[in-house]
């Protein structure tokens, strides 16, 4: 466990603790502290496999964990924090994974801002979004066989441009009604660092194979 009620790793893991470049132009939130703050982060290893989990956690979190110094190395799997908002490049870039999960929702996570963090990310091969999201509209939406849930009130076209989000502090209208079937995404790791992530709504499945001298 790396993070819980408010506190952070504060000790490198094995082979993690170089500077992080990353944390040079992040500014801290000047907001209250909420429940996010509190998550619980796990960093899973399973021989070379290496996952991490953060929950909600915050930037502000994410910047007393990673800065100045990365106390977490590097993952093979990012499953993002935050529903697939925000995830500061001094967590995502410093992290280095090859692969994202988001755990976003149609109108919650994916926005431009931070789509735009994960693709930018060194080394990140493919992101899998749990919903076609409408913040991402069709500029910054990953290509359908990586969404688990597609759209939940079908349109006639699916929109290009993002939609905008309500104002800071205004109310989002509410979400249809979901009572369809609901698919997830499955990960097999084996011990060697090689992992497939399934999409159980259309059954692709991808397989990342471990690079040559990874730790």
């Amino acid at each position: 466990m790396v993070t819980a009620a408010g506190n952070v790793l504060k000790t490198p893991l094995p082979g993690a603790g170089r500077p992080n470049p990353y944390c040079v132009d992040f500014k801290p939130q000047d907001v209250p502290r909420t429940e996010d703050d509190q998550s619980v982060g796990s960093f899973i290893t399973f021989g070379r496999f290496r996952t991490v989990h953060l929950g909600d956690l915050t930037l502000n979190r994410q910047f007393d964990l990673m800065c100045p110094n990365n106390r977490l190395g590097t993952v093979d799997l990012l499953i993002a924090a935050r529903h697939g908002n925000v995830n500061a490049e001094l967590l995502t870039h410093a992290l280095r994974p090859r692969v994202a999960i988001t755990n976003n929702g149609t109108r919650k996570g994916g926005q431009p801002e931070a789509m735009k963090i994960f693709y930018s990310s060194p080394g990140l091969e493919d992101i899998w979004q749990m919903h076609f999201s409408l913040l991402s509209g069709q500029e910054y939406a990953v290509p359908g066989m990586f969404i688990a849930n597609v759209f939940d009130q079908q349109p006639p076209a699916m929109p290009v441009a993002p939609f905008a989000p309500p104002a800071q502090g205004q109310e989002a209208p509410p979400a249809p009604q979901h009572d369809g079937p609901a698919s997830y995404f499955k990960v097999l790791a084996q011990q060697d660092g090689t992992f497939t992530v399934t999409n159980t709504r259309n059954a692709f499945s991808k397989t990342y194979r471990a690079a040559s001298g990874t730790n």
